[in-house]
This record gives structure tokens, sequence and C-alpha cells, in this order.
């Protein structure tokens, strides 16, 4: 398989992503994608795990880009280095067209790291630019529709309570749907130096 990744620069951040390529062979598609599903299920009853995001190929690909989430270094880890991970990676192993490619990156490192090997990460400035026009909208729109809850139910509108809804609804916009979506736009004019 891959050898042993290192974490990027920036390993002092929160959170850890696992990313992960595979080619698969011609004809695989439809086995890898029944796999595929048993790994992120396993994947998912590890500690400090928080969530998958698959960039499958276009049609006739044969390229899959995955992302696993966790906590934080020490638990992506120990799911990388798990029997359970390295068990269900040898029964794909014949459908691979190549060896696995994995790396562990950092922080939000893991939307501005460019799938292609050796490609630069894009300046602070601008990862700082694309996730504030990201979250500046969110911290706007989320709260007002959070806001017909909080008048049905004063409870959650509680100093605190309210806060950690309104943030844990605008982190999941951004993971799993915002922040693909605009670096993926964006990409040319993030890696132009």
């Amino acid at each position: 398989m891959s050898d042993a990744p290192q974490p990027r620069d920036g390993a002092h951040c929160e959170g850890a992503t696992l990313r992960i390529h595979h080619r698969i062979r011609p004809q695989a598609q439809e086995r890898y994608e029944t796999w595929l599903r048993q790994i992120i299920e396993a994947a998912g009853r590890f500690p400090g795990h928080q969530g998958v995001h698959i960039l499958r190929p276009q049609a006739q690909g044969q390229d899959y880009e995955i992302a696993v989430r966790f906590a934080g270094e020490a638990d992506a880890q120990r799911w990388r280095e798990s029997n359970e991970r390295r068990e269900l990676l040898a029964v794909i192993q014949p459908e691979l067209a190549q060896d696995e490619r994995l790396e562990i990156l950092s922080g939000i490192d893991y939307w501005f790291t460019p799938p292609e090997s050796g490609a630069k990460v894009p300046v602070r400035w601008k990862q700082w630019l694309i996730t504030t026009a990201v979250i500046w909208p969110l911290t706007i729109l989320v709260p007002l529709l959070w806001w017909p809850l909080f008048r049905v139910a004063p409870v959650l509108e509680t100093w605190g309570l309210r806060h950690g809804l309104v943030a844990a609804t605008i982190v999941a916009l951004v993971v799993y749907l915002v922040m693909p979506r605009v670096v993926r736009r964006v990409s040319p004019w993030l890696h132009r130096r």
C-alpha cells in the first residue's frame, strides 16, 4: 500500500482529514461502490469520526477522492492503522489500478490542497478570503433560518445553546456542501501564483 503519510504544515490545527485517492480498474465501479459503503460505515464507528466527503469520477472516469474527517490527528491515525481498515483494503486491492495514495491534512488545508501530486497549497490570504466569503453570508442567513424554531421552542434560544446550534449548522454547511463546491469553482484563481 502507501507509505505512512506525514501531516502537512499547520499540524497544530484542530481536526484532521485523511485524503485518500483510489484509481479503480475499468468495470470495477459497482464492486468498489459497495466496498466504499462498507468502509465508510466501519470508519464511522471509530472515535473522533466526523464524516466523509467523496468526489466520484466523471463519467467513464476511474479516480475517487475520499476525505475522511476526524476530530484530531490521533483519531485519524488510529483509523488509518487499524486492523479493520487493513482487512477492508485487502478485499478491494485487486480492483485498484494503482496503489492507494493517502495523506493526513490538518485544519482546513484539505479544502485548499489540489488533488494533483506536488501541486502547491494556495497562499494563506487567498484561503482566508475564500473562507470568509463562505462563512460571512452563512452567519447572517443561518440564524434567520433557525429563528422560527427558536420562537416555537424558547429553550433553544438559551444563550450558548442558540450559538451552538447556529455554529453547528454553519460548520456542517461549510464542510459538506458549500466549501467543496466553491473551492472547485475558484480553483484556477486559488492556485495561480
